[in-house]
């Protein structure tokens, strides 16, 4: 079952933590440095938060969290398919986890498709949280947030067609 992914940019994370963990009735499931995650059950939502003063108050991106990797290269078909440009993103590191992703873009909006492999601990990480699916050091508020397991990363990159099966 998947979940719509809601990434905000908040000026204080401390507050917006406060805040949403009153609005939805449960605390983050993850916190970092700059960051805080929810897995909201009702309604089904995976809120994600980051600070981010200088964009406050405006949608980082957003996302639907499926649960295993076959559900991402299903999406990613699906998404080709109907003709939509696909950005496959397969073992990167991004918002603090290792993940299977495929992004597309369209309507003003860029939306991505995922699944968490692994939590990856604070002390292994090697980008900022500024870099992670936020406004990377290029300033470019569309910037994909993610490494992949081999390093290289994927920020500023453009939307391509590919499928990766």
């Amino acid at each position: 079952m998947g979940r719509v992914q809601l990434a905000l940019n908040v000026a204080d994370l401390d507050e917006a933590v406060g805040f949403y963990s009153r609005l939805f009735q449960t605390e983050p499931a993850k916190r970092r440095p700059g960051y805080a995650n929810f897995a909201v059950a009702d309604p089904p939502l995976k809120l994600v938060l980051f600070e981010n003063p200088a964009q406050a108050g405006t949608l980082n991106h957003l996302g639907v969290e499926v649960g295993t990797t076959d559900e991402v290269v299903s999406a990613t078909r699906r998404l080709a398919a109907a003709g939509l440009a696909t950005e496959v993103e397969d073992g990167v590191t991004c918002c603090h986890a290792l993940q299977d992703k495929v992004w597309v873009a369209g309507a003003d909006s860029r939306w991505e498709v995922y699944t968490v492999l692994a939590d990856v601990p604070q002390n292994a990480e090697t980008m900022t949280t500024q870099d992670c699916c936020g406004t990377g050091a290029s300033g470019n508020e569309s910037a994909v947030c993610c490494t992949t397991a081999a390093g290289s990363s994927g920020a500023g990159s453009e939307v391509t067609p590919t499928l990766s099966v």
